[in-house]
């Protein structure tokens, strides 16, 4: 369950981390559009997302930002959500330390191109790996970099600004999830949420066998 349309990619990205270890899912994207009055929290969507799909679940992906609460904060408010909605279903959270822009800092290459100039020069001053997580505000700096790299002013330049969402979306969607996000502490957290679940689930086979 995404925190909003512009983050649906990640669902195509865990859905490949899956695949990978030998476990074809797919993930619906709950449209709470249809339903009256989806409270923002993160157990009023998980209610609203199983009473969506009316059928059986095996796994719930809910992504909430850690923003200035920190990630250990924002896996207990999920755990605890979870746990209210009452379902069998296994549970990842998705929990970019920060933001999710955090993690599209990382490619100084497809920054340019969704720019629309890959070969720029400009210099893009880009957080270090390491310092990445940390950074108090990486909307704000990844919206500034997409600036920098388009080399453009005046109406050319307030036209990127303008295509900001799309831009990032399109970072999403290239994200390499065998790069540099590979070592930043959140993404670790979810390889090891989904590890755990299938895990879970290999165990289930075994027993069944």
């Amino acid at each position: 369950m995404p925190e909003g349309t512009s983050d649906d990619p990640l669902a195509a990205h865990i859905e490949r981390l899956f695949f990978d270890k030998g476990y074809p899912v797919a993930l619906s994207r709950p449209d709470f559009g249809r339903l009256p009055r989806v409270g923002k929290d993160v157990a009023s969507r998980i209610r609203a997302g199983l009473q969506l799909v009316d059928g059986p679940v095996d796994v719930i992906v809910v992504h909430r930002d850690a923003d200035n609460a920190g990630p250990d904060a924002r896996r207990v408010e999920i755990e605890s959500a979870f746990r209210s909605a009452g379902t069998a279903a296994d549970l990842v959270p998705v929990i970019p330390i920060r933001m999710t822009e955090a993690w599209l800092l990382l490619d100084e290459a497809a920054i340019r191109r969704v720019a629309g100039n890959p070969q720029g020069r400009a210099s893009l001053n880009l957080p270090k790996r390491r310092e990445v997580e940390s950074r108090a505000d990486p909307k704000g700096i990844l919206r500034e970099c997409l600036l920098t790299a388009s080399e453009q002013s005046g109406r050319r330049r307030a036209a990127v600004a303008r295509r900001f969402d799309d831009n990032r979306r399109q970072l999403l969607e290239r994200l390499d999830l065998n790069g540099s996000v590979v070592q930043l502490q959140s993404w670790c957290s979810l390889i090891a949420d989904i590890e755990a679940v299938v895990k879970r689930w290999h165990s289930g086979r075994s027993d069944s066998a």
